[in-house]
């Protein structure tokens, strides 16, 4: 599977962005993926989790960002995309944000794929 991200750009604080990752590959290894995710990691700090989504539309958010943001999936047969809408953005959202689809088989990650990351910059 391979990922491709895209969305990211600078934006004044208030302001909104959707990101998009879209995934390609074989049917079978877009269907094994079972958990989707964004990450980010602000300048010169480590990668954190931003928000999740299961094959059962279960999702989880950062502190952070509940309420502003939200997570969302669309998948075909042979398609996999994942969104991310980022609302009421904050300075502090400033990073690069990364994509990532993963299988996970009774709580061990068995495959994980990272897109390339895109920058978000909140400035004014």
């Amino acid at each position: 599977v391979q990922l491709q991200a895209s969305g990211g750009g600078l934006v004044q604080p208030g302001g909104s962005l959707r990101l998009s990752c879209a995934a390609s590959g074989s049917p079978s290894s877009i269907s094994a993926i079972n958990v989707m995710g964004w990450y980010r990691q602000p300048p010169g700090q480590q990668r954190e989790l931003v928000a999740s989504i299961g094959r059962g539309d279960s999702t989880t958010y950062a502190d952070s960002v509940k309420g502003r943001f939200t997570i969302s999936r669309d998948n075909s047969e042979n398609s996999l995309s994942l969104y991310l809408q980022m609302n009421s953005l904050k300075p502090e959202d400033t990073a690069v944000y990364y994509c990532n689809f993963r299988t996970v088989s009774f709580g061990y990650v068995v495959k994980d794929t990272w897109g390339q990351g895109t920058l978000v910059t909140v400035s004014s």
